[in-house]
């Protein structure tokens, strides 16, 4: 087969999966980035930490780490970045909770390859406790990945309201 035809089917392809994949909420906050990766002609490897507020449930913030390429393919937006993703998410206000929410409901997306991988930062409520559970992991549609991060968010009491309970919100 020629290599031709296979890189426009690749090309088509990637276009189509962009086209259908869900636009992020909000743009995260760049805190800082951190050369890892020394290159002398193209950008360095670095380490991102970025924060994104939850969308549904003011109040709460998560910062994540995520590694970029560098070197050519990471310039042109080609290379497939790794999986090594971490997140601390904590209280930072009073907790309002402006709707209802599925366990696992989506906070935050973001492409991390041309088209078959996503970030995914997903919430849910450990009822019992009164919990807001933050789980951050990358999919790919063939072989998934393993690796993932987990962060919780006590809902404490700010200032002299009771806190809310994540119970009274969950869908389901």
């Amino acid at each position: 087969m020629s290599p031709i035809p296979y890189r426009l089917g690749l090309a088509a392809a990637a276009l189509v999966a962009l086209a259908g994949a869900p636009a992020a909420a909000q743009e995260p906050d760049v805190i800082f980035k951190k050369s890892t990766v020394w290159r002398p002609l193209t950008p360095n490897d670095k380490l991102v930490v970025q924060g994104v507020d939850d969308p549904l449930i003011e109040g709460v913030a998560c910062h994540f780490t995520t590694p970029e390429k560098g070197g050519v393919s990471g310039t042109l937006g080609l290379a497939e970045e790794v999986s090594d993703i971490s997140l601390a998410c904590r209280q930072i206000g009073p907790v309002r909770f402006k709707g209802r929410f599925e366990q696992g409901a989506t906070v935050f997306s973001e492409r991390r390859s041309l088209v078959f991988k996503r970030m995914q930062i997903v919430r849910g409520c450990d009822v019992k406790r009164n919990v807001l559970v933050y789980l951050v992991y990358s999919d790919r549609p063939i072989e998934g990945s393993p690796k993932n991060s987990t962060s919780t968010v006590p809902i404490m009491p700010w200032g002299p309201e009771p806190a809310p309970r994540c119970a009274e919100f969950v869908q389901g």
